[in-house]
């Protein structure tokens, strides 16, 4: 029997706020355990909790950016279960009131168009954290509890794995272009939860679903599905019965195991919070929020192509990330040269940011230095071989790539009895060649240029040699 996948996915967004959501603690990641702690987020008694209003801000740009329905007035709400690292025995999240709901995202990955719904987003707190690695003892660290999230969920609609990936890197790309969360799936800004079920080709009705967790990067999102729907055809064909359940994904195995039955919402007896008004969004709010939405990928991709007469492919890569794409803008209104500012930022930035681990906001070549780098090979000062010298020096040295040419003496040689003097000096040197070339074999003139340009240690005009060395050549 042949069987259809069917995914959804729950996606905590972690908010990069200064502060929690429900107090004043700092929200900053890597502190010190238990130094980011209050009453409020340790939840002692009397303790009340304050709405953060950037956290609703957040939500609504959120909202918007996927075309969802923004509640005018929405609900806070107890999510009650008990867990070491749960102080209250409860978390502030939404239920049947959430801030936003029925979006849809598009994605492509690598079928075309697919429209992914979303359920809902909602509000909500992140727990503390249970350490385990620390001698026989487990510890906790409260330092992320009270942090604000907003969960993102799906309908059941990717049918591959590398449809919920690449939904993943849509939600990621969106909240980076929002700047609402760095989306770091390694540090746990970004988690997602999968749900996975398998049912006969040509059935409606959805079969019993297995919860993910524990994925940590795009990779794993595919490899952890693919295991668990193997994992449900091999039960399924044995006669056996699915188990709904949640399970975690091993990444060293490259399995699923078990961690618990799968709660129902029923499970976690949900309340409106007593201490928590209605959130209320005006239409003031929502214009505002409109407002202060950014150019988003596509639309900028397709402003590049138009504006800068870049190909799609550059305009596509360059606007992957928001900080790469201003970058490029940044790049091109200091050099001038839309072309070559694209090669540049695609090649020797991006490989030298992925040699080195970078962001490339903490790359140190900023684009006002690149843009004047560009600019001299454009004025023909330097040619591209020593512009890759001077970007290397570039990032060692906070000096212009003027600075750098002239100090260095790097300057390109145009003088044409320099360069007139070594053609001679290649030609005498290389009878040989000379005869050959003349009497036919013309693809060694790529020879004789590289000749030139090695005694000259790069430096000489190659357009200059060229036109020198054929001027010659064919005397």
């Amino acid at each position: 029997m042949k069987y259809e996948l069917v995914v959804g996915l729950e996606v905590h967004c972690q908010l990069n706020t200064a502060s929690k959501a429900f107090c004043g603690c700092s929200a900053l990641f890597g502190k010190p355990a238990n130094s980011n702690v209050c009453p409020v987020c340790l939840a002692l008694p009397g303790a009340l909790p304050v709405l953060n209003r950037r956290v609703v801000e957040d939500a609504v740009k959120l909202g918007l950016a996927m075309g969802c329905t923004i509640a005018s007035s929405s609900v806070l709400a107890r999510k009650n279960y008990f867990y070491p690292d749960l102080p209250k025995g409860y978390q502030i999240s939404q239920f049947e009131e959430p801030i936003c709901s029925e979006g849809i995202l598009h994605v492509d990955a690598g079928e075309g168009d697919k429209v992914i719904r979303l359920i809902r987003i909602h509000i909500e707190e992140d727990a503390g954290k249970s350490i385990h690695d620390i001698g026989e003892d487990t510890y906790i660290d409260l330092n992320r509890s009270g942090v604000p999230l907003l969960e993102i969920v799906s309908y059941p609609d990717m049918r591959t794995p590398k449809e919920a990936s690449a939904y993943l890197q849509k939600v990621r790309q969106i909240v980076q272009y929002l700047g609402i969360s760095d989306g770091n799936m390694e540090e746990g800004s970004l988690r997602c939860d999968a749900n996975v079920s398998l049912r006969p080709v040509g059935v409606t009705e959805y079969g019993t679903r297995t919860e993910i967790k524990n994925m940590n990067s795009f990779k794993n999102v595919e490899k952890a599905i693919e295991f668990e729907a193997e994992r449900h055809k091999e039960i399924l064909e044995s006669g056996g019965v699915i188990l709904q359940e949640t399970r975690l994904w091993d990444a060293d195995k490259g399995e699923t195991r078990s961690m618990r039955g799968k709660e129902f919402a029923h499970d976690y007896r949900y309340f409106p919070d007593p201490d928590l008004i209605p959130v209320l969004v005006d239409q003031e709010m929502l214009d505002r929020m409109q407002s202060e939405l950014p150019e988003f990928p596509e639309v900028r991709a397709s402003r590049f192509v138009a504006e800068y007469a870049i190909p799609s492919y550059d305009a596509a890569v360059l606007t992957v990330e928001r900080e790469v794409a201003d970058y490029f803008e940044e790049t091109v209104r200091v050099s001038g040269d839309t072309k070559a500012s694209s090669n540049w930022v695609m090649g020797e930035v991006m490989r030298t940011l992925k040699e080195k681990y970078l962001d490339i906001a903490e790359f140190s070549i900023k684009p006002e230095r690149l843009g004047g780098l560009v600019r001299l090979i454009g004025d023909g000062m330097i040619s591209n071989t020593i512009a890759k010298q001077v970007f290397e020096l570039m990032q060692v040295h906070g000096a212009t790539a003027l600075e750098i040419v002239e100090r260095e003496g790097l300057a390109q040689v145009s003088d044409t009895g320099a360069i007139e003097k070594v053609v001679d000096e290649i030609l005498a040197a290389n009878p040989g060649q000379l005869e050959a070339y003349r009497g036919g074999k013309t693809k060694l003139l790529g020879f004789f240029v590289g000749q030139c340009m090695s005694r000259m240690k790069g430096k000489a005009n190659p357009q200059m040699v060229n036109d020198v060395l054929l001027a010659k050549l064919d005397s």
